[in-house]
């Protein structure tokens, strides 16, 4: 099973996805000061991406609210379910880690779910951005907190963010 993989413009900046016969398996926030490397064993195709880049565009558009795709992580049982238990939380709603660590059954787990939330492969569609502190304030994102700011500012119909090109 190989591997496929394109970059595409996002308002976030470029993405790079990546997806195989299983399902999307990568969403990677890139930039031209931080480029990101697709493993040397992808191969560069965007034809089987094409569902998943209609969807991203549309969810930027502010007109899709749940994603509709197959998925392929790959983690540790932990960070599947914590990962599974992500997809549950509604669009434009949050909960916090603590929230997160009792639906996953270990309500004392709250920075075990904080890490496997950190590594999401699929950030976006596995909606680890929902994920904030007790507090109220936002921690921790792969893509850095601006962007987390916005895509909980897409879901609460704050910003509309168009796609490019």
């Amino acid at each position: 099973m190989s591997v496929c993989y394109t970059q595409i413009a996002s308002p976030l900046g470029l993405l790079l996805i990546a997806g195989d016969d299983a399902g999307l398996r990568h969403i990677i926030f890139t930039s031209e000061a931080q480029p990101q490397r697709s493993d040397p064993a992808w191969r560069e195709d965007a034809a089987p991406l094409t569902e998943t880049i209609r969807q991203l565009q549309a969810y930027f558009a502010g007109e899709l609210e749940n994603f509709n795709l197959p998925l392929a992580p790959e983690g540790t049982q932990f960070q599947m379910e914590v990962w599974r238990r992500l997809c549950d939380i509604p669009y434009g709603q949050t909960i916090s880690y603590g929230e997160l660590a009792r639906r996953v059954g270990n309500p004392k787990a709250s920075r075990a779910v904080g890490l496997a939330n950190g590594s999401n492969p699929i950030p976006i569609v596995i909606p680890c951005h929902r994920v904030i502190g007790s507090n109220g304030k936002l921690t921790g994102y792969g893509g850095g907190l601006p962007i987390k700011e916005k895509l909980l500012a897409l879901e609460r119909h704050q910003l509309r963010l168009l796609p490019l090109g």
